[in-house]
């Protein structure tokens, strides 16, 4: 018996010969995996294969001249990969302690066996109708009917996510599911979720061509929920989507579906914004956080202008406001207000701590989206709909929070005294009341958690969470711990490839001090002659970053030829001529600042110091002393001097 380890490397060691085209190896290496395998059928299968390749290089011998043989041949790879797909898996099954293996290798109970995909259906598109009659029985009744969907719920869940490759009657099941007037959204979401999770397991083509399908679906949470599944199952499997003719077309017909390019480069850029999530929970544990506890007392004075009549209103002492901005906590609060507008995950760190909950032990909940009709939210917070209720569900209803933490909140409330419950929901509500419950200002926040930007973003929030907080994390692939990089991917390349949303993911990469990615983008832009002079100067910023100084150089002096006379761009250049030691190319672009800037200090006195390295000491005196003269008391100066 091999173990988890063994399997996995001899898998690994297959694929990567399967990324390198050597089939003929990797045929040899699949032989020597299913020794081990019992499964007849995929014997047969690889024994065809490897008939059929024998035949192709016979062929090939005798100089026999086939068009089709490219195609032949990529089909090839692709079937043994497939193969070797199957076969780990089922030997995984035997040997690996991971949730889907155990859920793969537990016989199903007599009662739930015959549940095929449309038995399913058909249960779930029951339910409203159940739900609305139990309700007019009793309690019991009602969660008798809510604990039953939520049973089969989970059960479609494990069935779907640990069923490796669909037959056709599945794929046809699974269509219906799209197809369907009566399933509630809620659960084809869970579905979309599971049928990702799986693919993430396993490649099968027929499960990412329906995900497609799914994209088209009428309702946008369900939508927008299968697209952000294919990017990240296109991402997984980069080396070897280009096996699939199929799907390669089928991708490039997408593009003529109005929003898909743009909901594509929207996804890319929130993938991204979502791995900047640690340092954004860095900066607020270490940073905001601390910043405002320390400010509280300082604070405590202030008035926020809710409460006061009138006359009193006008008695704030002014210095309030200044103590706030000279606190440094100003720009930090504005500095999380713009991330949270360009859509970073900000909450991270407050709901961290609150992934205990026992609902969070079953994996499907963390993908079944936030609904105040779930068994597990009646129990805690009651299905009153009065007074607290309705600021709670104007908070529930919001965008603001993604599902999993909206579940989270729910738990953490009902766990509070009534009292404190009370004063939280009163404090996270305007003063205002009346304004606040208008239907006008509901219906905005309806709409804008509607949007397809929100509703993504959120679901990649719910999907980090996973990833990072689940009991489970170690047993699934965190892509987010991947370097992502879409531009490059053979079925994306073409759709990403318009300038404008290279410049953008690139300005991304640039904002966020990643001058590696930023430059392989900007060199791309190059390459195809869109660049600008801002480019040319960005790029010129990345080499000098990485201490690539006369490249560099190269750049900015054609940024220079594109925008001349830029300060900026002058002022790099000379850095960088410095740091290469020449200083006359140095000087010359420090004089040519200085006759724009005569009093710039910084350019003084590294003039300056060119001057002393050059051993020319009377000219350096010179600015080292006009630069004392400027600034008083200048260490730097009389350092020089």
């Amino acid at each position: 018996m091999m173990n988890e380890k063994t399997i996995n490397e001899q898998y690994a060691y297959i694929r990567t010969l399967l990324e390198e085209k050597r089939l003929k190896e990797a045929l040899m290496q699949l032989e020597s995996l299913l020794w081990q395998c019992p499964d007849w059928d995929l014997r047969t299968r690889l024994e065809q294969l490897q008939t059929s390749y024998k035949y192709m290089l016979e062929y090939m011998k005798q100089g026999a001249n086939d068009p089709d043989r490219w195609n032949l041949y990529q089909k090839m790879v692709a079937d043994t990969w497939g193969i070797a797909d199957q076969s780990r898996l089922l030997m995984l099954d035997n040997a690996s302690s991971r949730y889907y293996h155990e859920v793969r290798r537990t016989p199903r109970p007599e009662s739930l066996s015959a549940y095929t995909l449309k038995k399913l259906l058909h249960m779930l598109e029951s339910f409203n109708d159940d739900l609305a009659v139990s309700g007019l029985l009793s309690d019991e009744k009602m969660d008798e009917v809510l604990k039953r969907h939520e049973e089969t719920l989970k059960y479609m869940f494990l069935q779907t996510w640990t069923n490796s490759a669909w037959t056709p009657e599945e794929e046809e099941d699974a269509q219906s599911m799209l197809t369907s007037e009566l399933l509630p959204v809620n659960d084809l979401c869970l579905f979309i979720s599971a049928v990702t999770l799986s693919l993430m397991e396993c490649f099968d083509l027929r499960k990412i061509m329906w995900l497609l399908d799914a994209y088209r679906h009428p309702d946008v949470n369900a939508g927008q929920r299968a697209l952000v599944g294919v990017i990240f199952i296109f991402h997984i499997y980069k080396n070897r989507l280009s096996l699939y003719n199929d799907l390669v077309k089928r991708v490039d017909l997408m593009d003529e579906i109005s929003p898909f390019k743009e909901d594509v480069a929207r996804i890319y850029h929130q993938m991204l914004l979502c791995q900047e999530t640690e340092k954004i929970d860095k900066k607020m544990r270490e940073e905001i956080i601390p910043e405002m506890l320390k400010n509280v007392s300082s604070m405590r004075n202030m008035r926020f202008g809710f409460e006061e009549n009138e006359d009193e209103n006008d008695d704030k002492n002014p210095d309030w406001a200044d103590a706030f901005e000279q606190s440094g906590l100003g720009d930090k609060i504005r500095e999380m207000n713009d991330l949270q507008l360009e859509g970073a995950d900000v909450y991270m760190s407050t709901f961290a701590q609150l992934k205990g909950y026992p609902f969070f032990r079953e994996p499907h909940n963390w993908f079944y989206p936030f609904d105040r009709m779930h068994s597990s939210i009646i129990h805690q917070v009651g299905l009153n709909q009065s007074g607290e209720s309705s600021v709670l569900s104007i908070i529930l209803q919001s965008g603001f929070f993604c599902n999993s933490d909206k579940y989270s909140f729910c738990f953490t409330i009902a766990q509070l005294p009534q009292g404190q419950r009370d004063m939280m929901l009163s404090q996270m509500t305007p003063q205002d009341q009346s304004d606040f419950m208008e239907e006008k200002n509901s219906a905005s926040l309806k709409q804008f958690a509607e949007r397809p930007d929100v509703i993504s973003n959120q679901y990649i929030h719910d999907l980090y969470r996973f990833f990072k907080l689940s009991q489970r994390r170690f047993e699934f692939h965190n892509i987010f711990q991947e370097e992502i990089a879409l531009h490059r991917n053979p079925v994306l390349k073409e759709l990403l490839s318009a300038p404008e949303l290279l410049v953008a993911v690139a300005d991304f990469h640039f904002s966020k001090e990643h001058p590696a990615e930023a430059l392989e983008l900007y060199r791309i832009l190059i390459d195809r002659k869109q660049a600008n002079a801002d480019i040319f100067q960005k790029t010129g910023f990345c080499l000098q970053k990485e201490k690539r100084y006369q490249e560099a150089v190269d750049a900015y002096q054609k940024a220079d030829m594109l925008k001349p006379d830029h300060l900026w761009t002058l002022r790099h250049l000379a850095t960088c001529y410095r740091q290469m030691k020449n200083f006359d190319a140095a000087l010359e672009y420090y004089h040519r600042v200085e006759t724009i800037q005569p009093e710039n200090r910084n350019v003084l006195f590294y003039t300056g110091s060119c001057l002393a390295e050059q051993k020319r000491y009377d000219d350096a005196l010179q600015y080292f002393f006009k630069l004392d003269f400027l600034e008083n008391d200048c260490m730097k100066a009389w350092r020089g001097i």
